[in-house]
């Protein structure tokens, strides 16, 4: 009996010895500060102490979020610092209650950022995660509003003048008075060299001991030289207690903008002409900088192309068809998307526009144009120097130069040449994999089969590429509560080199995913868009998630009816890269099922029982596992267990009979393409739900197959000089006529045709002068007369040498 009493006295002593204090993350066999203690029920008594959770979790790139940090209190009369990557120290606070707060401070980057936190600004154990947010991705009620951008924008341009007002939520400023400044954002220093510096500095104030009561408006008037050199900035609103821009401070931020109404007298004087040579200024720059225009991806054709392929592509938020979008910048145009990745040298990015019947539009047609950019608009990695400096060094290099040239002049013939359209022709759409059902594998060459075995395993494997996406299956519970001869996709995982893992599940609430990180739970609900290490991803409703590789390969993962259906889609680059359950992706559907020994097995020869073979011989290992194993049913069915569960035996195939309860209502919901996969479930399952489930996912990756069928461009014609064109779609079968201005007329083919082969019809077309046609049809006239006369003095001549023997002959007769 006591020895039993000191046993458990000497484990209970050895588990409180153990701290999380700086050791977050660690697991020891008494106790755990990693993530998943909570869930497993293991974590050391002073887990939440150390390993922090706060509220609210994201905020502005720009600083001034007020965060709590949750299930730790202090001494009213204690200091807290905030330490952000390591470097960032900001003061922090306590609040009547005893809790932590800090403020997060401005940042050149996007993303989680870890911070620490110490109360003697030298020991630093306690820790946790930030998310700093992109401002055009932050919600519109955590920022300042600019009522009526336009006007602030466009201030001192020909007709644009009077009162400017500023609105913002007055609960994110704890003071009963604010005060309104602006703040100015360059880069300095030579291009693409070491020297190359971001700059955010405060400029002056607006307004001072101005009562919080959530709006500002002022009259703005020109500043001089050098304060006026700053063309771009964002308005703070903060308390009057802090001192004139002092940084790090609770505050709400504007939206970053063009500061037009802070311009210079000159500029309102004549902005076009300010404009102008500001435009040439900028033309003179890029003449000198690096092309990046040849290593940024080409667009999509059309605008279905454009939304399908969600691995390289998203849609820019300012041109955004779901949300009713003007497309301030690109009239015209009803939808944009960017590339999901920065060019790999320059950082540069590329946008892709389209107009209301989906077809791109393009800048040599429309100032509504796609365009590149020298400064991607989400930045990238690194992110803090430029022009990688999410969303700010988009505008210096893309977006003011915009505005010089197009909209407060119009040159924009100088702003085009130096950022043209892509005309797609060299566009290749991606190959989708597809796992649904009780899964069912559609590969990306095409074929299709059933591998429905419990386990873990390989979708796709592509060492070559340092990609590796892994699944998870489970037996179906049937609505009596027993299990099913059928499994599910439960779970993927997923990693490119050495990025992130990304986990996307099941959760426990019907028709929910939930996704982890590095086996920590993400929430979604303050933001949709995250970027992590060497990934992105994206989820709007729990119902979905994306997920986005630098590769430009994506994820898809959709809840539906009870069942996880699973989209990989891989662009060109990845032929002859994969192996696993969505086979061997290089056209070649004969060849698409590998086994795991190398083995080339022919779908056309093989039965039920010889695939499950197949399937289960690309089980993973625990070595290899990329899941998270954080309640005990998971430990002990896939840890602990074989990755390919032995005595799980799933029925290979279903009766189709009409005596069957469930057969008529299966008949009439299982018809046309897919029907065989929603009997199969149906019936297997004993489930209506999950054959509808499967009959959509089906029916939806149908769909997308349908988006992402290749279409041929002839690209871009110009009009001819001194004519017009009808038409600005450049794809097969597209039609372009010409006609020619007043005093010309048409030479060449008055309509063209963009053919199969990527080639126009037709002779290239030209607008002739009346008069120079005159001239040149009296010359051919002319020379054909000339070459008239010349012709019949010949033949004379030679009927004359012909008549000359004949008479000398008759005259010797």
């Amino acid at each position: 009996m006591w020895i039993e009493v000191i046993f458990i006295l000497l484990c209970t002593s050895k588990i409180y010895a153990q701290t999380c204090a700086g050791q977050c993350g660690q697991k020891w066999e008494t106790c755990s500060c990693h993530t998943t203690c909570a869930s497993l029920q293991n974590c050391c008594p002073d887990y939440r102490q150390f390993c922090l959770e706060i509220s609210p979790y994201s905020g502005g790139m720009f600083g001034g979020s007020d965060f709590t940090l949750l299930g730790v209190t202090f001494d009213q009369t204690s200091k807290i610092f905030c330490r952000f990557n390591g470097e960032i120290v900001v003061d922090g606070y306590v609040d009547g209650d005893g809790r932590g707060h800090c403020i997060s401070p401005f940042l050149y980057e996007t993303g989680w950022i870890s911070f620490d936190i110490s109360t003697d600004d030298v020991t630093y154990n306690r820790h946790g995660s930030w998310l700093s947010v992109h401002p055009g991705k932050l919600s519109p009620d955590l920022k300042a509003t600019l009522v009526n951008a336009t006007q602030w924008q466009y201030y001192g341009t020909p007709n644009v003048a009077g009162t400017l007002k500023l609105t913002w939520n007055t609960s994110l400023i704890k003071a009963d008075k604010v005060k309104v400044e602006l703040w100015g954002y360059r880069e300095i220093g030579e291009p693409y060299s070491s020297s190359w510096t971001p700059e955010w500095k405060y400029l002056y104030t607006l307004g001072r001991d101005l009562p919080n009561d959530g709006q500002f408006s002022f009259i703005p008037k020109p500043q001089e030289k050098p304060v006026s050199e700053w063309e771009l900035g964002s308005v703070r609103v903060s308390s009057s207690s802090e001192p004139d821009g002092r940084r790090d401070v609770e505050a709400v931020w504007s939206d970053d903008h063009a500061l037009a109404w802070h311009l210079e007298e000159r500029f309102r004087r004549d902005s076009a002409s300010w404009a102008l040579g500001k435009c040439l200024s900028w033309d003179t720059l890029e003449r000198a900088l690096p092309n990046f225009l040849n290593e940024t991806i080409d667009c999509p054709c059309t605008l279905t192309q454009a939304r399908a392929d969600t691995g390289r592509f998203h849609t820019d938020y300012g041109c955004d068809i779901e949300k009713g979008s003007v497309c301030t910048y690109h009239p015209g145009s009803v939808h944009c998307v960017r590339a999901i990745q920065a060019s790999p040298k320059y950082g540069a990015g590329q946008q892709c526009c389209y107009d209301s019947t989906g077809a791109q539009v393009l800048t040599a047609d429309s100032i509504g144009g796609s365009t590149p950019d020298r400064g991607h608009d989400w930045g990238s990695p690194p992110y803090r120097k430029p022009p990688r400096v999410p969303g700010l060094s988009h505008w210096v290099y893309d977006v003011l130069s915009f505005y010089y040239c197009c909209l407060w002049s119009d040159n924009c013939h100088y702003y085009f040449t130096h950022r043209p359209s892509s005309d797609c022709r060299t566009y290749q759409a991606p190959k989708a994999g597809f796992a649904f059902g009780d899964p069912h594998f559609v590969t990306f060459d095409g074929s299709s089969y059933t591998f429905n075995g419990k386990g873990e395993y390989y979708l796709v494997l592509a060492p070559g590429k340092g990609l590796t996406i892994q699944g998870r299956t489970e037996p179906v519970k049937l609505e009596n509560g027993t299990l099913a001869n059928a499994t599910r996709l439960s779970s993927v995982a997923m990693q490119e080199n050495t990025s992130d893992v990304i986990e996307v599940r099941l959760a426990v609430q019907e028709d929910r995913l939930e996704v982890l990180k590095n086996q920590e739970v993400l929430s979604f609900s303050q933001q949709s868009w995250m970027d992590l290490k060497g990934v992105f991803v994206f989820s709007s409703v729990p119902q979905n998630v994306t997920v986005m590789f630098p590769t430009g390969a994506g994820v898809e993962v959709r809840a539906r009816g009870g069942t996880m259906a699973t989209t990989v889609l891989l662009p060109q680059e990845f032929d002859n890269q994969t192996l696993g359950l969505l086979g061997r992706m290089n056209d070649d559907p004969g060849d698409d099922l590998v086994s795991s020994d190398g083995e080339v097995v022919p779908l056309n020869q093989t039965t039920a029982e010889a695939l499950f073979k197949f399937g289960a011989g690309w089980a993973i290992a625990n070595e290899t596992s990329l899941f998270t194993y954080d309640t005990a049913r998971l430990l002990d069915e896939y840890y602990f267990t074989p990755k390919h569960d032995p005595a799980f035996v799933p029925a290979f195939s279903f009766r189709d009979d009409p005596d069957d309860p469930l057969y008529g209502e299966v008949s009439k919901m299982c018809s046309g393409p897919g029907s065989w996969f929603c009997k199969y479930d149906a019936l297997t399952s004993r489930s209506l739900r999950m054959g509808n489930s499967t009959m959509v996912s089906f029916t939806s990756h149908s769909a997308v197959m349908r988006d992402l069928e290749p279409v041929v461009s002839c690209g871009w014609l110009a009009p001819p000089r001194n004519g017009r064109k009808e038409g600005t779609r450049y794809l097969e079968g597209s039609k372009v006529t010409f006609s020619c201005n007043k005093g010309y007329v048409l030479s060449g083919s008055g309509e063209r045709t963009c053919q199969g082969d990527g080639a126009w019809s037709g002779e290239t077309t030209h607008c002739v002068s009346d008069n120079i046609l005159g001239i040149v049809l009296g010359s051919v006239f002319a020379l054909l007369g000339l070459i008239g006369m010349i012709v019949a003095v010949i033949l004379t001549v030679r009927k004359q040498k012909r008549k000359a023997p004949e008479i000398q002959l008759k005259g010797d007769i």
